[in-house]
C-alpha cells in the first residue's frame, strides 16, 4: 500500500524541483508544483500528473493562496521541497541594494513565507521540509556574497524549524549540492564561456568548473532529487537538522593540498 503524501515543491518547473516531482508522482503521492514561469511548470505538470500552481513566492498573498488550495484540493499538507532560488554574482562592495535584495527575498523570504504559512499544516500531519541550499552555504567564492549568504541563511532557518518544532513532529533538513546539471548552471557555463573564451563551449565550461570536484563532473539533478524524496520520507524518521551534501565530495575536500595535484592560474589576472 502507497503511503501517500500531498508535497509542495517550489521552483518546480525545472532542474531538481522537476527531478523531485516526477521521483515523487510516480511513486504515487500528490504533488504541486509552483514559480514564477507557467510554462515549465504546465509541461511537468503534463507529465507527471502535478497540479502547477504559478505564483511568485515572495508575496505572502501568493504563498498564503499556494498553502490554501493546497489544502483545499487534499485535505493535508504533509512535506515541502524549498527549491526555487536565483543566483546574482558580485562582491560585497559590488552588489546593488536591487540585487542584494532580489536575491534574499527569492531565496530566504520567500522560503520563510511559505514555512511560515504552511506550518499549522506541517505538524498537524507530522511533516517534513527539505530546503535546496548549496555548497555555497558551506564554502565560498568569489563574487559570491549574495548568493551564499542567502543559501547559509536558509540552512540555518531549517535548522531553526529542527530546534523549535522536532518535539511537535516536524523535520526539516537541507540538502547541499554543487554543480547540477539544470537550466539556472547553464546559464552561468554560457557566461563563463564568454569570459574565459573556452573553445568547448558550455561542455568545456563544465569539465573546467568540476575540475576539483573528486567525482569530476557535474550532478544530475536526479542525483539530488533522490536525496530529497528519501530524506521526506518515513525512512529518514530520525533525520531531523541534517545537512546532506550531494556534490560528489567536493566540500570534503582541503583546500590547501590543491597546488600539489593542479597547477592554478588566474583567469582574471587577480591574486
Amino acid at each position: 500500500m502507497i503511503d501517500e503524501r500531498v508535497v509542495v515543491v517550489t521552483g518546480g518547473g525545472t532542474g531538481i524541483g522537476a527531478a523531485t516531482t516526477r521521483l515523487l508522482c510516480a511513486a504515487g503521492h500528490r504533488v504541486v508544483i509552483s514559480g514564477r514561469r507557467p510554462g515549465p511548470l504546465r509541461q511537468v505538470a503534463d507529465e507527471t500528473g502535478a497540479v502547477a500552481q504559478p505564483a511568485d513566492l515572495t508575496e505572502a498573498s501568493a504563498v498564503h493562496d499556494l498553502v490554501e488550495s493546497t489544502v483545499s484540493r487534499y485535505g493535508r499538507l504533509d512535506g515541502l521541497v524549498l527549491n526555487a532560488g536565483i543566483g546574482r554574482g558580485g562582491a560585497v562592495g559590488d552588489l546593488s541594494d536591487e540585487t542584494w535584495d532580489m536575491v534574499i527575498r527569492t531565496n530566504l523570504t520567500g522560503p520563510f513565507l511559505l514555512l511560515r504559512a504552511a506550518l499549522p499544516h506541517l505538524l498537524k500531519a507530522g511533516g517534513s521540509v527539505v530546503a535546496v541550499a548549496s555548497v555555497s552555504a558551506l564554502r565560498n567564492g568569489k563574487g559570491n556574497a549574495a548568493y551564499a549568504t542567502s543559501k547559509a541563511a536558509l540552512l540555518q532557518l531549517c535548522r531553526s524549524l529542527t530546534v523549535d518544532y522536532a518535539g511537535q513532529g516536524l523535520r526539516a533538513n537541507t540538502v547541499c549540492p554543487t554543480w547540477v546539471r539544470t537550466e539556472m548552471a547553464d546559464r552561468r557555463m554560457a557566461r563563463f564561456v564568454e569570459e574565459s573564451g573556452l573553445g568547448g563551449g558550455v561542455e568545456e565550461a563544465y569539465v573546467e568548473a568540476t575540475r576539483l570536484v573528486p567525482a569530476a563532473r557535474p550532478g544530475d539533478p536526479s542525483e539530488v532529487a533522490e536525496a530529497i524524496v528519501w530524506l521526506l520520507s518515513p525512512a529518514a524518521s530520525f533525520v531531523n537538522g541534517a545537512v546532506l551534501t550531494v556534490d560528489g565530495g567536493v566540500a570534503a575536500l582541503d583546500a590547501g593540498t590543491v597546488p600539489f595535484d593542479f597547477r592554478l592560474e588566474s583567469r582574471g589576472g587577480g591574486h
